[in-house]
């Protein structure tokens, strides 16, 4: 029998309750609405997608830069002349949170 990591169980297990929280709500909603759909369909798509598109790219940019700290201070305490190439590197990391700051503003604004 094949032993399953934890860590990807509960990763695959929160991805379904996302997903499917999501799906739910959303049908909850088009039931509350009584069938009359409009601008205001629009607009919760626009701040659940808005919602989606910056903390998905915080949570990345956050597990990201856990690893590259943990590496990063690994790397500093062996050399310290390592250390304008780390903040290099956790500069990269933390760019694709301000990519989903970016792509936020992108999606209020149309």
């Amino acid at each position: 029998m094949m032993s399953v990591n934890k860590e990807k169980v509960s990763v695959i297990l929160l991805t379904i309750a996302i997903t499917s929280s999501i799906i739910l709500y959303n049908n909850w909603a088009y039931a509350q609405a009584g069938g009359k759909q409009g601008a205001s369909d629009a607009g919760s798509s626009k701040l659940i997608g808005a919602g989606m598109a910056f903390g998905l790219a915080a949570a990345g940019s956050g597990i990201g830069l856990g690893f590259v700290g943990a590496a990063g201070l690994a790397a500093i305490s062996d050399n310290p002349k390592m250390q304008s190439r780390v903040f290099i590197f956790v500069g990269m990391v933390e760019s694709i949170a301000i990519y989903g700051i970016v792509m936020m503003f992108i999606i209020l604004g149309q």
